[in-house]
């Protein structure tokens, strides 16, 4: 079982990068990779894939030592432990609104003494079974992190009992389902999102859980200060959209320009 990047990263740097990957072919893994990125970030909470489409975007990642973390379908105990099983390094679990329930996902995903995940080991993160039992436990409870995603009232207004459960690493506030919630659509640098903002981070200091920082503002050096531990920096369809505008905008100016020369010329 690899180390995971993230928590490398993050010890040996004090942050640890990522990149939201919403489209199917795991080559976007592999280009974010070639980057530097300590991992890629792919959803099942809104984007349509399958297992064995997460199995590959895991080994595109490994070919440049990069961790992947799947948001997983906010459901059953399977939906979350097969991401691990599929050798993913981390999971982000949505819409986390109490400590009962951060205390069932660590149940669900932690092995003995942690929690009370179920024993296989027959997949790619057991090696097919060829790891020491001991070693698989202890190294799966140590190396595969756990993400609570907080992006709604009542999640903030439970942030404290949340933050204070054991076996998970990172919290992330989600700035757009907030806003949504409050009834200020994209408006996530609003102050009632950003006084939420501040709340999360508040107790994830105060329990000894890290930030995963979406849309806040702050340099990096910051946001250290404010207890982020990863940084999402971007994603592949914003950045794809940007270019190909940008890419039409300048043909469009070029045939203007060249179409005002010709149309003046002598």
């Amino acid at each position: 079982m690899r180390n995971s990047r993230i928590r490398s990263d993050y010890q040996q740097k004090g942050l640890a990068t990522c990149v939201k990957i919403n489209l199917g072919d795991p080559r976007v893994v592999e280009l974010a990779g070639l980057a530097g990125f300590s991992a890629a970030w792919v959803c099942q909470e809104h984007v349509p894939g399958d297992w064995s489409s997460i199995e590959h975007f895991v080994r595109a990642g490994k070919i440049h030592d990069m961790d992947l973390i799947v948001r997983v379908s906010k459901g059953s105990y399977s939906d979350y432990i097969k991401a691990f099983e599929c050798d993913a390094a981390a999971i982000m679990v949505p819409h986390v609104t109490s400590g009962a329930e951060a205390r069932h996902i660590v149940d669900m995903c932690r092995f003995q003494p942690v929690g009370r995940r179920a024993l296989d080991g027959g997949n790619v993160d057991g090696a097919f079974t060829q790891l020491p039992l001991n070693d698989y436990l202890e190294r799966s409870n140590r190396e595969k992190l756990i993400i609570l995603q907080i992006e709604s009232p009542e999640g903030v207004a439970a942030v404290d009992e949340i933050a204070a459960v054991e076996g998970y690493e990172f919290i992330l506030f989600g700035p757009g389902d907030y806003a949504h919630r409050i009834g200020k659509p994209g408006l996530i640098h609003d102050p009632e999102v950003e006084d939420a903002r501040r709340k999360v981070e508040i107790a994830a200091k105060k329990y000894g859980k890290a930030g995963f920082a979406v849309a806040a503002r702050g340099n990096p050096r910051e946001l250290r200060e404010r207890g982020y531990g990863i940084l999402n920096l971007g994603s592949d369809v914003v950045s794809l959209g940007q270019a190909f505008h940008s890419y039409h905008k300048e043909f469009q100016n070029n045939a203007e320009t060249s179409k005002a020369y010709y149309d003046n010329a002598p």
